[in-house]
């Protein structure tokens, strides 16, 4: 599947997919969609992108105004694009990424001593990630009150009961794909 950047001002450019079916890219109609509906959350917005694959969401949010983004992945390969297309972009001066176990914890963002109010995540489907990777964002204490984390989503894997401080704001259904907006509320 050919990815590019839909707008702002890397608009147009191709981004390299991980090869093989081990990640699943966003497809464009969808990221154009919920960045319609993000619109000025964007502008200025410190992004962390987890399970950030080819990185496409993360990107997009750079090129639409972004202060920066934290790319993480655990698939050596995803990283390793991930490298490429932030290279490709430009975008170096902007971007940190790390290879790390985002389900088991987010320890590694301590030393960012930074707090991002834009999160996006795009775990593997039907793999039952949302709950700990909620909670570990939650302990991790990176989130400011009114961080928005946008979630993309199997239909069969609603998010969780009770998931903390994270209250649903807004759902949207793209076919077999559901993306769930969530806001932290302290």
């Amino acid at each position: 599947m050919a990815l590019r950047i839909i707008a702002g001002q890397l608009k147009g450019r191709n981004l390299k997919s991980v090869p093989g079916t081990k990640t699943r890219p966003t497809a464009d109609r969808i990221r154009e969609a919920v960045f319609n509906i993000l619109s000025f959350y964007v502008q200025q917005a410190v992004v962390l992108d987890l399970f950030a694959g080819t990185g496409a969401l993360g990107l997009e949010a750079l090129s639409r105004g972004a202060e920066s983004v934290v790319f993480a992945d655990i698939d050596r390969d995803a990283v390793a694009v991930l490298h490429r297309n932030v290279a490709d972009t430009g975008m170096e001066k902007r971007a940190k990424i790390l290879r790390w176990n985002i389900v088991r914890n987010l320890d590694s963002l301590l030393c960012l001593d930074r707090a991002f109010n834009l999160v996006f995540m795009d775990p593997p489907y039907n793999k039952n990630m949302i709950s700990p990777v909620l909670t570990n964002l939650h302990h991790g204490r990176c989130l400011p009150a009114g961080a928005r984390i946008v979630i993309e989503q199997s239909r069969q894997e609603p998010i969780p009961e009770g998931c903390g401080p994270f209250q649903l704001s807004d759902q949207r259904r793209y076919r077999k794909t559901l993306v769930s907006f969530l806001d932290y509320v302290l």
